[in-house]
């Protein structure tokens, strides 16, 4: 099988996942053809497999009428411009968008023999796909990361052109029902991110934060006012505040590559006095992570928004007791009082009384230690994702 992996702005500072499960999908005799819309911003390149992915990967983003052309011919007229009247000039501007990378998704597929495109989205990368599919291309498929109206217009017209979807939890494939029953692909798997956890493993045994010494919390996402950093700077105010020497340490970047939401949290950061405790680490490579999760005594994200949380696992895989918040599908990661500990979103003062509560109880970090390891282990493996795929890909080939 030769599989075209389709992901937006790729290799962005949490693509990690795909590069995951690309190595999972090539472990089981799977070619992959890596594919994206554009490069991310340069701040945001940080892995130390971005070069070889970049390598790797076609970019279909580039502005080319000719392209457009040679797509444009077979498409579903009738059927786009039911949906631009009922979706608006953003469904149009997306396929005017659309339609060059669509054509030159169908001249790579026809050059290299791909025989399914699936798509780490349903933004306008999915309408790519689409697009092209309905040209002449291969069939194509995409995964729901988060909640449809984080992902533009068009959704129904998307739906209905992919030969399966795959959901990463519960929560969302239940939104999805309601919003688009009718427009549903025939197979929708319930596949969640996973991480690699033969390499997210501590060297040594966890051991729980002792007095005499700071007590050391790590946090890791885009640095975007729904992450949370704001409330966890709080919660460490107020641990100063009670007499607790506390450090933390952020890894991530903004979305513009530092000049964006980045200076609010440096103004935080100073309008706290918490300027020699928490430092802001920019974006950096897994090693860099996992170098920080094992330095940790506790990992904690205080998400508004979380549709399921990648960090959460890499912390858990990491044997660091996790710190979540009860927002989105996070519920369906962390067991509260077993494989981590749940608070309300926004409300720094519980967020600091959990921390406080794990370096106050040994046996309870230690228990959520474990209980973290053993459950990214049992159910969040990047390969569940490689072999979730591949199964629908062969169901509907057959």
């Amino acid at each position: 099988m030769r599989l075209g992996y389709l992901v937006p702005q790729f290799p962005g500072q949490t693509h990690i996942f795909y590069w995951r499960e690309i190595a999972e999908l090539e472990a089981r005799g799977i070619a992959v053809d890596l594919l994206s819309t554009r490069l991310p911003p340069p701040g945001l390149v940080a892995h130390d497999w971005s070069r070889e992915a970049i390598a790797r990967t076609t970019y279909l983003g580039a502005a080319d009428p000719l392209s457009a052309l040679r797509a444009a011919p077979r498409q579903p007229w009738a059927a786009l411009l039911r949906e631009a009247r009922r979706e608006g000039r953003a469904f149009a501007r997306d396929v005017a968008l659309a339609l060059p990378a669509a054509g030159r998704l169908l001249r790579h597929a026809r050059a290299r023999g791909l025989d399914h495109v699936h798509v780490h989205s349903c933004a306008r990368a999915a309408l790519v796909a689409a697009l092209a599919e309905a040209a002449g291309g291969p069939r194509w498929s995409m995964t729901l990361h988060g909640p449809l109206s984080d992902y533009g217009a068009g959704q129904r017209f998307k739906w209905r052109r992919a030969a399966f979807a795959t959901i990463i939890t519960e929560r969302l494939r239940r939104e999805v029902e309601d919003a688009l029953a009718p427009d549903l692909p025939p197979v929708i798997g319930i596949q969640p991110m996973g991480v690699d956890t033969d390499r997210l493993v501590r060297p040594a045994p966890y051991v729980p934060w002792g007095p005499g010494r700071p007590l050391r919390l790590f946090a890791c996402g885009r640095l975007n006012v729904v992450k949370g950093h704001q409330d966890l700077m709080q919660a460490v105010r107020l641990l100063v505040e009670a007499g607790r020497d506390v450090t933390l340490r952020i890894a991530g970047q903004d979305d513009a590559g530092g000049s964006g939401y980045r200076a609010e949290l440096e103004a935080r950061i100073d309008a706290l006095g918490l300027r020699d405790r928490v430092r802001l680490l920019g974006a950096v490579d897994e090693g860099a992570v996992r170098d920080g999760l094992v330095r940790a005594d506790i990992f904690a994200l205080a998400s508004w928004h979380e549709p399921l949380g990648v960090a959460y696992m890499e912390a858990m895989s990491c044997a660091v007791p996790t710190i979540g918040t009860r927002a989105g599908g996070v519920t369906e990661l962390i067991e509260d009082g077993i494989s981590g500990l749940l608070v309300p979103p926004r409300d720094p003062p519980a967020l600091a009384a959990a921390i406080a509560r794990i370096a106050d109880d040994p046996d309870l970090a230690l228990r959520l230690s474990a209980g973290g390891r053993a459950r990214v282990e049992t159910a969040f493996h990047a390969g569940r994702g490689a072999d979730t795929l591949i199964r629908l890909i062969r169901q509907g080939a057959g």
